[in-house]
């Protein structure tokens, strides 16, 4: 068998697999994040059936994933909402900050890793995963909640805080001088202030460029768009993710609402290969000696992004539910936290033991948030049987 057989093989297989996995958690009505990682865990590294062959294009499939993920997301708002939701939620965003950035800071300083690996955890446990938190909301039906702009702004004020910290952590662990690392971060500050002004100014412009009445034209262009925004922001030390999403918010109109229905099929095509690669990258053999102090971390920063999302809905009048479900929302963690854990580890900055915590970690957290955002509301309405809404129409 040659080679290209084998990894054509592999890759049906791994299709295939993700359809029968998400058929079986539509019967149980969950999201299909879950059994995604926990596939990948069975076939990755270490696991039951490990893969090889196809990690090149998985890989690549993968970032294609996150970038779908929030451009699609940016498709559904506008750049007037943007701001106006980071001008309401930039109180609730530094409160997500102090509040989700200590229990990992705490735990990297009792297990002795110094400065640097309080830094680096802080980042993990700060850093909701916009991916997973879109294809949940997605996924339940709550993009039309009066909660949603709560939760979107708030994930705005952390992927641009994001923009600001990669680099910084990039000049913490190559050890630059203060110059260098103040040059980082002036880049990555100058790159997100351009492409908000062009998706303020200039966002009918951008949707003329990409609109197309053909189809396969119209879809080559958007695509292309999303993934050159993407690779120039990842250049510039800013996220890709970012740089897709503001060029989703720059798309406006009738040109936001096709590329919306275009490009959703290929949307959950790539996603689902995100969080099957991310499982594939797992060692099993990892996790137990981590276990329990991610389990430490994921108790108190799931209580801490439940509050988070709550006082910053409740700031925007909305009622008992709504805060419940906008809390719940935020509490998965994903890319960006593996991308951290990830850079300080490449750079042997760190022990080599935060890579296996933030790991689990966020194994964890990647299953308890879309299980926690499907069934926060349905405990809530329990919680709240015996006291009846005295204000119904704030109760979503």
């Amino acid at each position: 068998m040659t080679d290209t057989s084998l990894e054509l093989i592999e890759l049906g297989a791994v299709f295939f697999g993700l359809g029968l996995l998400g058929r079986f958690a539509g019967r149980i009505g969950l999201s299909p994040i879950p059994l995604y990682l926990i596939g990948g865990l069975v076939f990755g590294e270490g696991g039951l059936l490990p893969l090889g062959g196809i990690e090149k294009f998985t890989s690549l499939a993968g970032e294609i994933g996150v970038v779908l993920l929030l451009l699609l997301l940016g498709l559904e708002y506008s750049a007037a909402e943007l701001v106006t939701g980071l001008r309401r939620s930039w109180v609730a965003g530094l409160l997500d900050i102090v509040l989700n950035t200590a229990p990992g800071a705490a735990v990297a300083l009792i297990l002795g890793w110094g400065p640097i690996g309080a830094f680096v955890m802080a980042g993990v446990t700060y850093i909701s995963s916009s991916g997973i938190i879109a294809k949940v909301l997605g996924d339940l039906g709550r993009l039309g909640n009066r909660e949603t702009p709560v939760v979107l702004s708030i994930l705005v004020f952390e992927d641009l805080v994001m923009a600001l910290y990669l680099p910084i952590l990039t000049a913490v662990l190559v050890g630059v001088s203060l110059v260098g690392g103040l040059t980082a971060v002036g880049i990555a500050a100058g790159v997100l202030a351009v492409v908000l002004v062009v998706a303020l100014r200039y966002g009918r412009f951008v949707s003329a460029i990409v609109d197309s009445p053909d189809r396969e034209v119209f879809l080559l262009k958007v695509l292309g768009a999303a993934l050159l925004v993407a690779g120039f922001a990842s250049a510039m030390q800013v996220s890709a993710a970012v740089g897709a999403f503001l060029l989703g918010i720059a798309i406006s109109g009738s040109t936001a609402e096709n590329a919306t229905k275009m490009l959703e099929p290929l949307r959950d095509l790539f996603a689902a290969v995100f969080f099957v690669v991310f499982g594939l990258n797992t060692d099993p053999a990892s996790i137990p000696p981590v276990l329990g102090w991610a389990v430490v971390l994921a108790v108190s920063t799931t209580l801490t992004k439940l509050a988070t999302g709550w006082w910053a809905a409740r700031r925007q009048g909305i009622g008992p539910l709504g805060r419940a479900r906008a809390g719940a929302a935020l509490v998965a963690r994903g890319e960006f936290s593996i991308v951290i854990a990830g850079l300080a580890v490449s750079y042997a900055a760190v022990d080599g033991e935060l890579a296996a915590l933030a790991t689990t970690y966020v194994l964890l957290m990647a299953v308890l948030g879309p299980v926690a955002a499907r069934v926060v509301e349905p405990l809530a309405r329990k919680l709240r049987a015996d006291r009846p809404l005295t204000n119904p129409t704030t109760a979503h």
